[in-house]
């Protein structure tokens, strides 16, 4: 009695009887590889017209939701909504991590690998994760260090018609029988070891002689039965991880995957990191020495004015200087809110609290990240505030006074506010006339692209600004 595939591929497809055998033999291992990979998978092929694909098979994870409420059986697969698909028919040639469709209008990356018939491409084999996951998507087909015993096992059934798994794995493959002789290894293997310079194919060879981590065998650990080590070898460095089967006549199972690319970018980071973290350091130190040289001027100064000013400008420098403080400790250009205004409430407190005024200021809220842009604008704003609320709000004698700076965030939005309860002040004339409030509106327009509200009366002032955040998926860091 024939099977879905070889209906719809007869009905479909121009298929020959062999090339149905021969994705009907693959179809039968796709229920492996999507638990294995916690994804969903699908095998397309073409139809008659040549345009447009339909899905002959298709297996669901059974350890995580799957993208597809409904069987996509027999459904059309478009070529504007999933190119993946689309351009490994028209190349023959894998396709990795593309934005697709799918038929029931979800946004999923595909991963697309040609199956192949003597050298007729006749499908594809699809590997769907959801577009909304966080995870990181794996250049192709590649498996967890959980499922490699499994994975191994699956592998000592290989046979000629089904060696197709291990060509979809991003590692090279060598199972190594009883004797110690190589007797399977997939097309990834074969072309890293002639990377390697090995001339001949390693297929028949005894593994002693091309063991990348040398002829002794100490490190592999038989009880434990897997074993991982770190190999560099001719400018690559290598994952080899050896696997204990005692099956099928195989002795044990090598996987290999080359990392060199990771180490390269982990170095990459490093240097970067201590660029960045040098530059913000300077950065930090400049700006502190131009505070300190108007502090110096300001000390010398007769003009009340004039010293008026330059704490003034020295304020927002010092605003400015307690990002890069917290930049140059971090080495990334990400820095949680909170401790920047933790430093901006500080030095403001240190420099123009008065040692007679009984202020307090707090923090409330949670803080979350945000780049160095943001960052420095928010400073120079919640200084500027908290500057005036100290010099102004209370010179009317007022005692208890309470300064109160509170961080919210729902999603992207976020909203900041500075509070007190002092002696207010009338909008529209210290609108018009403030410098400081005039720079504050100024940058919540032009460089947060936010909006800003002014509340104020004789119990107190209360100046709140909302923006959105350009870094996703941040994580709250508790108070």
């Amino acid at each position: 009695m024939p099977d879905t595939i070889e209906i719809l591929c007869k009905h479909y497809t121009n298929l020959t009887n062999q090339e149905i055998e021969t994705i009907q033999k693959i179809g039968v291992g796709l229920q492996t590889m999507a638990d294995l990979e916690d994804a969903d998978f699908f095998i397309d092929c073409l139809t008659t017209d040549e345009t447009t694909a339909i899905v002959v098979a298709e297996a669901k994870p059974q350890n995580v939701p799957s993208s597809y409420k409904k069987t996509v059986v027999g459904l059309l697969a478009e070529p504007q909504n999933e190119p993946a698909v689309a351009r490994s028919f028209k190349l023959g040639l894998p396709t990795k991590q593309m934005k697709a469709v799918t038929q029931e209008y979800a946004n999923v990356i595909q991963t697309v690998e040609p199956i192949w018939y003597e050298e007729h491409m006749i499908a594809v084999l699809i590997e769907e994760k959801n577009a909304d996951e966080n995870n990181e998507m794996h250049d192709r087909i590649r498996f967890t260090d959980q499922s490699y015993a499994k994975l191994a096992n699956v592998l000592t059934r290989l046979d000629d018609e089904s060696s197709w798994l291990a060509d979809c794995i991003d590692e090279a493959v060598i199972l190594v029988n009883t004797e110690g002789y190589v007797s399977y290894r997939n097309k990834i293997a074969r072309n890293l070891y002639q990377r390697l310079g090995y001339t001949a194919d390693i297929l028949g060879q005894s593994y002693l002689y091309i063991a990348l981590h040398g002829s002794n065998l100490e490190w592999f650990d038989q009880d434990a039965n897997y074993s991982g080590i770190e190999v560099n070898t001719a400018g690559l460095t290598l994952m080899v991880k050896q696997i204990s089967l005692k099956n099928n006549n195989v002795d044990f199972a090598v996987m290999i995957r080359d990392i060199t690319h990771i180490r390269e970018k982990e170095k990459e980071l490093i240097l970067k990191s201590v660029a960045v973290k040098e530059m913000h350091h300077r950065v930090k130190n400049s700006l502190q020495t131009i505070a300190s040289l108007l502090r110096l001027q300001g000390r010398r100064t007769k003009s009340l004015e004039a010293k008026k000013v330059l704490d003034e400008s020295m304020n927002r420098i010092l605003a400015i200087a307690s990002t890069h403080e917290l930049l140059s400790k971090e080495g990334v250009d990400q820095v949680n809110i909170r401790d920047v205004l933790e430093n901006i409430k500080d030095n403001t407190l240190r420099y123009f609290l008065k040692p007679a005024a009984d202020i307090t200021v707090g923090i409330k809220g949670r803080g979350f990240e945000v780049d160095s842009e943001i960052s420095t604008s928010v400073a120079l704003i919640v200084s500027e505030l908290l500057h005036n609320s100290l010099q102004y709000a209370f010179d009317d004698g007022r005692k208890n006074g309470r300064i109160e700076i509170e961080i919210e965030k729902q999603g992207r939005q976020c909203h900041i506010s500075v509070s007190d309860n002092g002696k207010g002040f009338d909008i529209n004339t210290i609108k018009e006339n403030s410098l400081g409030l005039s720079i504050v509106f100024s940058i919540v327009k032009d460089k947060l692209k936010g909006t800003i509200n002014v509340c104020s009366s004789d119990s107190g002032t209360k100046i709140a600004f909302d923006f959105k955040n350009k870094i996703m998926n941040t994580i709250d860091n508790v108070t």
